[in-house]
């Protein structure tokens, strides 16, 4: 059926022709529909609220834990989403500082509104891109390859490909208490039919839920009974470029809950939508809800909580570590037990939300869809959570539809070389059974994917996909030659006791007993070029010639001393481990006629159809000898 606008007596189809839509303009959107206008492709970006582009729907803040690793990969592939946190940075953090590099992850709390409009200005001037409000509600495909979606408002929008980034509004269905509110969002409808008209084509899916907290009105906050959490102060950030700081720096506050308010919370639970049945889906294992935290630690009297600011010069506070969906009169009767909240005002409740995503194994690596041929997914409705999981997902599948549409070979990013390779290999590899979020763990070679050196792991490739900039570029190749050099004078430069050991003894590390290189006193612990420059004035003459980003170089340079036999022994397993993958087996086998190995591994082997040796190595209940038997099967 053709929805038609009328106008008049007659009836009228408008229809947009453009190389790429994007539906949704969420953090996997807009990064999917920037880097395919950049790359040359005729762009539409389709989204319900220009005035929520980019909206960060839950706590208004960029990275963590891995998650900080993904943005500045983002960011060293060209991508936008750190250009825009930093200018809208409200208070920086580089966690885990106390351990070693591979888990150093840099984190910003942002201003809301201003984040939305930072985008919303890249968005409006990106050559090649145009926003149409709308809502999309079918896609149409014809002999399996989709030719554009159609929209509630009547318009066809053609397109060679489409990029589905929706993510929790496919059915998404609100819950507070026993109260059931269809919603995308709090105050935005969901979307209904466009999942139906994704499944008729044989495309699996399936629902998750996610929630988010109370927002606090500033003004009702007793602060002389929360600890005071400042940002730091340096040169960490999270883009590779010089990107100006012009907010004013706001602090976080801590304080916990406690015993009455776990009684109040307890009180509830029989109206809770996650235990009296109402909810049925699963929920994020590592952002639990308060109720899951009773739930699960039942002997615990009290958990953290952060009052995080939403903004500049907005007095609404996000309080993280309470989501619930719990009735409004517990949520708020439970806060006022906290000495900090006793006369807490709340904005809005906190809230659970489900929504459809669909099964990611059915992608490819480029995050095209196995079945709907130029069909890409990218985001929540992948069964990922996070902004900056759907960045890095938006911005992989953005290139690669323009390479669709242009030509070339696909771009992917390996497991060792981006912990948006990691990801996006878990979810079509692994698939998921619960939402999807990053963490350093998963990584098994997170010492190549440092924060630190993305930039020399990624730029080359933006710079090539025309992502790039030939500026961004040269900055990393003289950052690059800076860090080499200075390696190249350390390992060189001779210390001799003499001249050191009182330095050393201050420092609280052995005094040299014979002379070595500047190499293997900085691959001390403790040690660092920072506390030797006052004692050794050639160190601090060539650490004076980097005058370009000169804090970052040194870090860079540092820790490549410090961790290099840590980094070079990384390197020979992944190199070990690329030979697997650069075993292509995808068509080899007929994998349930394959009796010399399990039935599990055949059923699963069947379903993903991996591309290489690796990723089947990588598949749940594929085992070491079902990969030695497909080796011996292909004569290695």
């Amino acid at each position: 059926m053709r929805f038609k606008a009328q106008i008049g007596n007659r009836a009228q189809m408008m229809t947009f022709r453009y190389d790429i839509v994007v539906i949704g303009g969420g953090h996997a959107g807009c990064e999917a529909a920037s880097a395919a206008a950049r790359m040359g492709a005729r762009t539409c970006l389709v989204t319900m609220d220009m005035n929520k582009i980019a909206q960060m729907s839950c706590n208004p803040a960029v990275g963590g834990i891995a998650k900080g690793q993904i943005v500045r990969e983002v960011d060293a592939l060209g991508g936008m989403m750190g250009i825009v946190t930093d200018r809208c940075s409200l208070q920086f953090r580089m966690l885990n500082q106390s351990k070693g590099p591979a888990v150093w992850s840099p984190r910003a709390q942002c201003d809301r509104g201003k984040y939305i409009w930072a985008w919303r200005e890249i968005l409006e001037n990106t050559p090649n891109l145009s926003i149409w409000q709308d809502q999309a509600s079918e896609l149409l495909v014809d002999n399996g390859e989709v030719r554009g979606v159609r929209t509630i408002w009547g318009v066809e929008i053609q397109a060679r490909c489409v990029i589905l980034t929706a993510g929790t509004f496919l059915g998404g269905l609100m819950h507070i208490g026993h109260t059931q509110i269809p919603g995308g969002r709090i105050s935005e409808p969901a979307v209904d039919g466009l999942t139906a008209s994704i499944t008729r084509h044989g495309i699996r899916t399936g629902r998750m839920k996610t929630g988010t907290p109370v927002r606090i009105d500033r003004r009702s906050v007793d602060f002389s009974q929360a600890e005071r959490q400042d940002g730091d102060v340096g040169f960490h950030h999270f883009s590779f470029l010089e990107v100006p700081h012009t907010l004013r720096q706001l602090p976080c506050w801590m304080f916990k809950t406690n015993k009455a308010v776990h009684d109040i919370l307890r009180s509830g639970l029989k109206d809770s939508p996650l235990y009296n049945g109402q909810i049925k889906s699963i929920g994020p294992r590592y952002c639990p809800s308060i109720e899951t935290k009773l739930h699960t630690f039942p002997e615990k009297d009290e958990h953290q909580l952060f009052l995080e600011p939403e903004g500049e010069t907005t007095n609404e506070m996000y309080l993280n570590g309470f989501s619930s969906s719990l009735p409004i009169d517990i949520q708020i009767n439970a806060l006022r037990q906290i000495p900090a909240l006793r006369n807490a005002e709340v904005y809005r409740p906190g809230y659970a939300i489900e929504y459809d995503y669909f099964d990611p194994t059915q992608l490819t690596h480029t995050l095209e869809s196995k079945i709907v041929k130029n069909l890409f997914m990218a985001g929540q409705v992948n069964g990922t959570t996070g902004y900056e999981e759907a960045a890095g997902q938006g911005i992989m599948a953005g290139i690669n539809a323009a390479i669709n549409c242009s030509g070339g070979q696909p771009f992917t990013l390996q497991r060792n070389e981006a912990y948006i390779g990691v990801l996006i290999d878990d979810l079509v590899t692994k698939g998921v059974d619960e939402p999807y979020r990053m963490f350093t763990s998963r990584a098994e070679y997170r010492i190549l994917l440092r924060q630190d050196d993305a930039d020399m792991r990624l730029t080359a490739h933006s710079h090539k996909l025309g992502l790039a900039s030939t500026q961004r570029y040269d900055n990393m190749r003289k950052k690059a030659d800076e860090i080499d050099r200075f390696i190249n004078f350390a390992q060189n430069y001779s210390i001799k006791p003499a001249l050191i050991n009182q330095a050393l003894e201050q420092i609280g590390t052995t005094p040299l007993e014979r002379g070595c290189k500047l190499v293997d006193l900085l691959g001390r612990p403790g040690v660092t070029i920072e506390n030797l420059k006052p004692h050794i004035r050639t160190l601090r003459l060539e650490t004076e010639k980097i005058t370009d980003r000169h804090d970052e170089t040194l870090e860079a340079a540092e820790i490549r001393i410090k961790y290099k036999g840590y980094i070079e022994r990384e390197k020979q397993v992944a190199d070990k481990m690329l030979r697997l993958e650069n075993i292509k087996i995808q068509g080899h086998f007929d994998y349930q006629n394959m009796t010399q190995i399990s039935i599990e591994a055949r059923q699963k082997l069947e379903t993903i159809n991996p591309v290489t040796l690796a990723q089947a190595s990588r598949i749940p209940g594929v085992s070491p000898s079902d990969i030695n038997v497909m080796l011996v099967l292909m004569g290695r």
